[in-house]
């Protein structure tokens, strides 16, 4: 008996606008739901003490390597099983999800080997102080130790989004942040007769979210995901499926890797202030996921429906899928822009704040925001690099962004003594980015897009 054929998949043939917000949404507010999660996890930690928070900070730029390697190779499977599907390629679509799935598990494993020996050496190199310390190694060798729920989750949740099921994704990613919201305090703060565990506590309350959301994950898959199709055969490693994988991945994990290189660079330069200065970068970036989070959820949005229509050789839904992606963006970072700028004194007020934190949280709130609206544009316009296999662009302009132009500006204004000044070299780097962002956008769209319209 011969299968029913597969219906046209609605990323071809959906109106634009319509499809973009039926992709984008979905994910939108699972990122909103992720983006509460960091902000409750911190507003529960900043109880326990400024050097908690401090603890956190200090861990950032491990969690987010790790979770940029998975979300990397996520989005070189989506990238080119996205494309597969456009072409009605179905062994390619199967071969990449099996091979993803290896990788996923590569990568776990290195972060299994930091998180046993990697996690003291890391944090008596940033901080003399003993509570500091303690509370960021318990964190972060947890975190590592049991990553592998992090890694499957986001195996799952691309897969879903990439053949547009991203309401099936949402309730993957929701279900582990609500989890991990309502763990928060029982394992923090000793609930209903379980012993507080502090900062600890709040790492068992994320990673047993993520092995939840995890298993939901494969399950979601295995029912409703017909067109992704699992087998032994399709996790033997292909040469040309895993390049093809990596390298529109490795330019997502360099620009995370990247981002946890930048953020320790800051706290570096900001523990020459004073540890206060250190925990208000940290509540900024838990902050400002509010607003970068959904942006990225546009942005993953966009990477499908784009690499769906460059395999259909669809250029005029191309086009318009990112007018109406940086039109959006735009609009999001703007409100965020606006957020900043008049209510920094209740956003700060969540996490307890000091006098001088709250003095010195404003001012870093305010400077920092004004590059929203840039960053709107290039993360915007930067889908298209990824989608259409041209990730280093990407890497450059990160590079510009976050490493050689932001660090050298940071420690430069930092020579004033002055730490409202170190706020200015966000907006700088930004505008330095963006100018890149807009040069590559052309050059891609002369070499890549432009041609459809001529065949």
């Amino acid at each position: 008996m011969s299968k029913k054929p597969l219906q046209e998949n609605k990323m071809g043939v959906m109106p634009v606008g319509k499809l973009l917000a039926n992709m984008a949404l979905p994910i939108i507010i699972s990122m909103l739901v992720q983006a509460l999660y960091n902000v409750v996890d911190s507003i529960y930690v900043s109880q326990i003490s400024e050097s908690a928070v401090t603890a956190l900070s200090l861990a950032f730029p491990v969690q987010n390597l790790q979770t940029g390697f998975a979300v990397g190779i996520g989005v070189g499977i989506n990238s080119l099983l996205s494309k597969s599907l456009g072409e009605k390629n179905q062994e390619a679509a199967n071969r990449t999800a099996g091979n993803g799935m290896v990788l996923m598990f590569i990568a776990a494993a290195l972060f299994m080997l930091f998180g046993i020996f990697g996690t003291r050496p890391y944090f008596e190199l940033q901080s003399q102080n003993a509570e500091t310390v303690e509370g960021g190694i318990a964190y972060a060798s947890i975190c590592c130790i049991f990553c592998l729920g992090s890694f499957v989750q986001i195996l799952s949740e691309r897969l879903l989004q990439a053949t547009g099921r991203t309401m099936h994704s949402m309730v993957v990613q929701g279900a582990g942040a609500i989890i991990n919201i309502i763990l928060d305090p029982i394992f923090i703060h000793g609930w209903f007769g379980i012993p507080a565990m502090g900062v600890a506590g709040a790492a068992i309350a994320t990673v047993a979210g993520q092995w939840i959301a995890g298993f939901l994950g494969l399950y979601l898959n295995e029912k409703f995901n017909p067109e992704v199709q699992f087998g032994r055969r399709y996790a033997k490693l292909d040469g040309p499926t895993v390049r093809t994988i990596l390298t529109v991945g490795i330019p997502s994990i360099v620009m995370n890797g990247i981002g946890s290189i930048m953020n320790f660079g800051m706290n570096q330069i900001l523990q020459g202030f004073t540890e206060t200065a250190t925990s208000v970068f940290g509540i900024y970036f838990k902050l400002q996921s509010f607003f970068f989070m959904p942006l990225f959820g546009l942005n993953n949005a966009t990477i499908s429906i784009i690499a769906f229509n460059y395999g259909a050789r669809k250029p005029e839904r191309i086009t318009k899928t990112l007018k109406l992606a940086v039109a959006s963006a735009l609009v999001l970072m703007v409100t965020g822009l606006l957020v900043f700028q008049f209510s920094p004194d209740f956003l700060l007020g969540l996490f307890n704040p000091s006098p001088s934190f709250l003095e010195m949280g404003r001012v870093c709130l305010r400077i920092i925001s004004w590059s929203f609206p840039v960053a709107a544009v290039c993360i915007a316009l930067g889908a298209s690099f990824q989608a259409l296999g041209n990730g280093m662009y990407s890497t450059i302009t990160s590079l510009c962004r976050q490493l050689l132009v932001l660090l050298p500006v940071a420690w430069l204004l930092s020579l004033s003594g002055n730490v409202d000044y170190v706020w200015l070299s966000y907006p700088i780097a930004e505008v330095v980015s963006g100018s890149l962002t807009v040069f590559f956008f052309l050059r891609i769209y002369r070499q890549k897009i432009k041609p459809l319209f001529q065949v």
